[in-house]
């Protein structure tokens, strides 16, 4: 087929297209050529996107506006993303593809149509886009499906689909988006298919869940479904629960275009309670369910519907989240008192953190790691949230809804359909979730570590320049350090200290310094035994003044400071409270006892005077540099470049580089300026000149040089330029684990050098 056609009917292509079609586009018509009853369209293909892209000259603008891109920051994520979608939305589309795309419309008979969105990465067994763009149900009239294509187009950059790409190392612009129109289906029940059981990945079994109305009330979670468990073999059903309906989504007929209602479910005749799909269908169903699975020799998630009778098949995608699974964890029977809630098991694995109660999307920036996120039901634009969330607790949704689908791919434990979590629980509450019961008991009750996907083993790969991993919480680093990383490159001490919630000051002030001790060395210790004999670089505290005054107790030592990024942090706290900074040089000396993998990295240094003072207190306290104790210390203030000599006369063995706060630092850009977000970008030839410096001077003394700002996982041409350079190791977030680990593998056997190196060189000459 030519891949310069603009629109294609179902019947023109297979799973083989899609670059041309994306996932969606191609499984539609390859169910379709199979004989499986799909509502007929056609599809806008991806061509059309990228000749639009190039006709309108977006694709410049796009990248610009992507290059100060941070995933996790949620509210800049939202500002790129609707500055993008604008441009996209107000351009004109050409002439060429509306005409073939309202012929298309009129062939296809008009009407009600569906116009969904298609990504060429989407539905893939390793790639799955769980609700990222865009569809739009009941369109009707050439103009409207035109315009909705456009508005399809643009949900290629929801900040949902942005961040999930992100944090995959996908090119933003090499992904494409073709959209299918589809004739619309009225449904009169509805639902998902899954040719195994997802929770525990039993191919045994298939799970149908069904509601009245249209089938976007699953997958949002807005309604709990009637599940209905079938043996795969017999095709007989063997469990069934019936959830209570009250109201259903169909098509707003007093509306406009692009509208759905919510309807109420009629109380007479119980029909509330009812089951959705009778035995028949299910049955049929799982039939078809069978021959979508053996088309495609592979695990399917399937959306159908029943309109007049007829059984509709109008999605079908591969199951992305088949993961190895631990042994159960078990509840205690004393434990088993402490249960509050109880709903569906969605992601099995446990987890323990203190609930944070979101209301709505907005919100999600209130999620910090360690939580509990405890919503009604989640969205797409819940994600970047549920990716730092330990656990998530929903009232609403199936084993199929959004919640459900994510939280297996992230592998954080999950319980959905709970009914009253969000009025039950208190926010901050410490609870534990257990995703593989579907319950939820107060307090920490489980001590092991929670479930966290099992990476399927690949060959090692051999690099002279050692990968490090940035990490904060004890509970992944067993699970982490399982994978192909050297060691802990930033291992950051304000969660642990966050966890225990009282600010030292004040637990010195009661006579408790010594519980602090006790408890943040265990959590120290839990890395350091981990990744034996491995090094942990541990990150003495750099808690600024408004952070610590969240801790209890915290408003009596912490002053309201207009800047605290620049403020009172870092060594500068160490140098006028040593009273302090002797509570975690007793936490380093204690874990040293058991584990010598341990070494200390001091941040924030603004002065040479200050850093001599530290070093001479750590020798003092028997922390002097030898074969197994190594003193690093953060390169982030511009001092640390231009007296860097100077630093390491002082006695380090090591600097990490905080490429974060250093270019910050050298445009003199807050990095949280909404303002400023296209500005900020660690690229910048003054920064580069900056990390040059640091690199050259480190290898010319002798002494390790590594990065462990955010910059390495988010531009992999910035890693490969610092590796050409002889950077010692670079430190990631544990999602970019093996790609980094492959970049600096091509960038140690590249002989030429990358354009970004060349840059350097011509800064640095």
């Amino acid at each position: 087929m030519r891949k310069d056609r603009k629109v294609v009917w179902f019947e023109d292509v297979g799973k083989n297209d899609i670059p041309l079609v994306g996932g969606k586009g191609a499984n539609l018509g390859e169910l379709t050529k199979a004989g499986i009853p799909v509502p007929p369209g056609f599809i806008v293909t991806a061509h059309s996107y990228y000749y639009f892209l190039e006709r309108s000259k977006l694709a410049d603008e796009i990248r610009s506006l992507l290059s100060p891109l941070d995933p996790d920051d949620s509210s800049k994520l939202q500002e790129i993303a609707s500055n993008i979608k604008r441009s996209i939305n107000a351009a004109e589309m050409p002439q060429e593809i509306a005409d073939e795309i309202a012929q298309a419309y009129q062939k296809l008979g008009g009407g009600l149509v569906a116009v969904r969105s298609s990504a060429t990465a989407e539905d893939l067994p390793e790639a799955s886009f769980a609700g990222q763009q865009r569809t739009f149900l009941n369109v009707e009239g050439e103009k409207e499906v035109i315009t909705a294509v456009q508005q399809c187009w643009a949900s290629l950059f929801e900040p949902r689909a942005i961040f999930y790409r992100a944090n995959r190392g996908l090119d933003h612009l090499k992904i494409g988006i073709a959209v299918p129109v589809q004739r619309m289906v009225q449904s009169e029940t509805s639902g998902i298919l899954f040719t195994l059981e997802p929770v525990t990945n039993d191919h045994s079994k298939v799970v149908i869940e069904a509601v009245y109305g249209l089938g976007e009330a699953i997958v949002s979670g807005e309604v709990t479904p009637d599940l209905y468990m079938v043996d795969k073999d017999r095709v007989e059903v063997i469990e069934k629960t019936i959830a209570r309906q009250e109201w259903k989504l169909v098509r707003n007929a007093k509306g406009k275009n692009l509208e759905e209602a919510n309807v109420k479910v009629p109380i007479k005749k119980r029909e509330q309670r009812k089951q959705k799909l009778t035995d028949e269908y299910i049955i049929a169903l799982v039939q078809l369910g069978k021959r979508i699975e053996a088309l495609y020799d592979f695990p399917q998630d399937i959306e159908w519907a029943q309109e007049g009778g007829a059984l509709y098949i109008v999605q079908a995608r591969p199951v992305t989240t088949i993961k190895e699974l631990e042994k159960p964890k078990e509840i205690s029977e004393a434990a088993e008192k402490a249960l509050l809630l109880t709903g569906s098991p969605a992601s099995p694995g446990s987890a323990s953190g203190p609930t944070k109660i979101i209301r709505q999307s907005s919100e999600i920036d209130r999620v910090l790691a360690g939580d509990v996120l405890v919503a009604e039901m989640t969205t797409p634009d819940f994600v970047p949230a549920m990716k730092r969330a330990v656990a998530i607790v929903t009232d609403r949704g199936g084993r199929t809804c959004h919640a459900a689908i994510v939280s297996r791919e992230l592998g954080i434990p999950c319980v959905v359909g709970t009914g009253t979590a969000t009025h039950f629980l208190k926010p901050g509450q410490v609870v534990t979730v257990d995703g593989a019961e579907g319950k939820v008991y107060d307090g920490r009750i489980i001590k092991e570590e929670p479930y966290i996907p099992l990476v399927l083993p690949r060959a090692r790969i051999r690099t002279t320049t050692r990968l490090y991993v940035n990490l904060a919480d004890p509970d992944l680093a067993e699970r982490v350090a399982s994978r192909d990383v050297d060691g802990v490159g930033l291992l950051r001490a304000e969660f642990m200290i966050a966890q225990i919630g009282e600010h030292p000051r004040y637990m010195i002030a009661q006579g408790r310094g010594q519980e602090f001790v006790e408890r943040l060395a265990q959590g120290v210790a839990t890395f350091a035994k981990a990744f034996n004999p491995r090094p942990v670089i541990y990150r003495t505290t750099d808690f600024k003044t408004n952070e610590y005054r969240n801790l209890i107790g915290g408003e009596y030592y912490e002053e309201v400071e207009e800047n605290p990024m620049l403020g009172y942090r870092g060594c500068s706290r160490y140098v006028v409270e040593p009273d302090v900074f002797n509570l975690e040089i007793e936490v380093i000396k204690r874990v040293r006892e058991n584990y010598k993998n341990l070494w200390v990295m001091i941040p924030f240094v603004r002065r040479v005077g200050d850093l001599a003072r530290l070093v001479r207190i750590l020798k003092d306290e028997g922390l002097r540099s030898s074969r197994d104790f190594k003193l690093w210390m953060m390169v982030e203030v511009p001092s640390n470049i231009l007296l860097l000599d100077d630093f390491i006369n002082v006695g380090i063995d090591g600097i990490s580089i905080g490429s974060n706060d250093l270019t910050q630092l050298i445009l003199g850009i807050d990095r949280d300026s909404p303002k400023l977000a296209e500005e900020f970008d660690e690229r910048d030839e003054a920064v580069l000149v900056a990390l040059g410096k640091a690199v050259r001077t480190s290898i010319r003394r002798g002494i390790t040089v590594s990065i462990c700002g955010q910059a390495p996982s988010v531009y992999p041409e910035l890693t490969e330029m610092l590796v050409e350079l002889g950077i010692t190791s670079v430190s990631v977030s544990p999602d970019a684990i093996e790609h980094t680990r492959e970049i600096i593998a091509k960038a140690e056997g590249r002989l030429s050098s990358p354009s970004l190196w060349r840059q350097l060189a011509r800064a640095t000459s």
